[in-house]
This record gives C-alpha cells, sequence and structure tokens, in this order.
C-alpha cells in the first residue's frame, strides 16, 4: 500500500478540514451547509483527544498528503450509550478507489475493539451506495432507513442507519 495509516497529529488538521470542507460544499455525505474554520477542527480535535477517541489518517508514503481520515466518537451523550460510538471517514476525490476506505475502517474496528467498545453505528447518506456496500462487506448490517430526515442542496435527503456489534 502507498499510504501509512497513522494517528492524526495537529499539522495534519488543515489537510483534514480541506478534505471535510471539500464534502460540504460538494457531496452529501456531510450535511453540514457551512464550511469549517481552523479554529472548529482544532476544538474537535482536542475533544476527540480528551475523550480518548481516535483520528487516523491515511498519508500518501511519497508526497504526504493527507488522502482521507477516519475517526469515531459518542453516538450519544447518555451514559448508557457509553459503549456505542459513530464513526466517520473522508477520502479526498483524488484518492478514491485505492481501498482507503476499507482500511481506514479496519484501523478503527480494531482500535474500537481494543478500547471495549461494543457497537459501532455508521450513519450514511442513501444514495451512498460504495459506502453501504462496504459497511456490508465489514459486518455491518442495516438496522434503521430514516426518510427525509435531512437536507442538503435543498433536496430532502434519506438515512441509513448501520451498526456492527464489536465483541
Amino acid at each position: 500500500m502507498d499510504f501509512l495509516l497513522r494517528p492524526a497529529q495537529i499539522s495534519d488538521l488543515e489537510q483534514v478540514l480541506a478534505i471535510y470542507n471539500a464534502e460540504i460544499l460538494d457531496g452529501t455525505a456531510s450535511w453540514n451547509n457551512t464550511p469549517k474554520s481552523s479554529a472548529d477542527f482544532q476544538t474537535w480535535f482536542s475533544s476527540l483527544v480528551a475523550q480518548q477517541f481516535p483520528l487516523f489518517v491515511a498519508e500518501h508514503r511519497t508526497s504526504k498528503k493527507i488522502a482521507g481520515y477516519a475517526d469515531y466518537s459518542a453516538f450519544r451523550q447518555i451514559h448508557g450509550f457509553k459503549q456505542t460510538v459513530e464513526h466517520s471517514v473522508f477520502i479526498h476525490p483524488d484518492f478514491n478507489r485505492q481501498g482507503l476506505g476499507k482500511a481506514l475502517m479496519l484501523k478503527l474496528i480494531d482500535h474500537a475493539q481494543q478500547h471495549k467498545i461494543h457497537v459501532m453505528v455508521a450513519a450514511i447518506d442513501h444514495e451512498n451506495k460504495a459506502s453501504i456496500v462496504l459497511h456490508e462487506k465489514l459486518g455491518f448490517i442495516q438496522t434503521s432507513y430514516m426518510p427525509q430526515v435531512g437536507k442538503k442542496f435543498g433536496q430532502w435527503r434519506d438515512l441509513v442507519l448501520m451498526q456492527r456489534i464489536l465483541d
């Protein structure tokens, strides 16, 4: 693999931010509609670190460019959900279809299992068939289909919830 999967460093955040903001502006994997600032991402990263949640990056070995990233954090802020997390994976468009989504997912799953996480949840736009298929291949099952729960680009969006029990 031409990529190094590693924990993110503060110096990676500008590239991670660029990947996320491109998705906000052009894609439907995030239903946010306002680009995030560097300060927003610094706060987000600090929060992940404080809660011992991971942020992994895929760094291209030659160019040192961040090709994608993955994280997970609390599913809900209620104590009973403490061992359930929701994850995100974003790949820079220049690096799509190179197996990075799967590699980052496997890294997240391994981390979650080592940290005694019981369930990992995915919230996926219903039109993101590649992500749904990838999650199925990794043992996730669809547990909910929620029509018209969000809006992006003036269109109602349906949400697919998938989960995997890890232990």
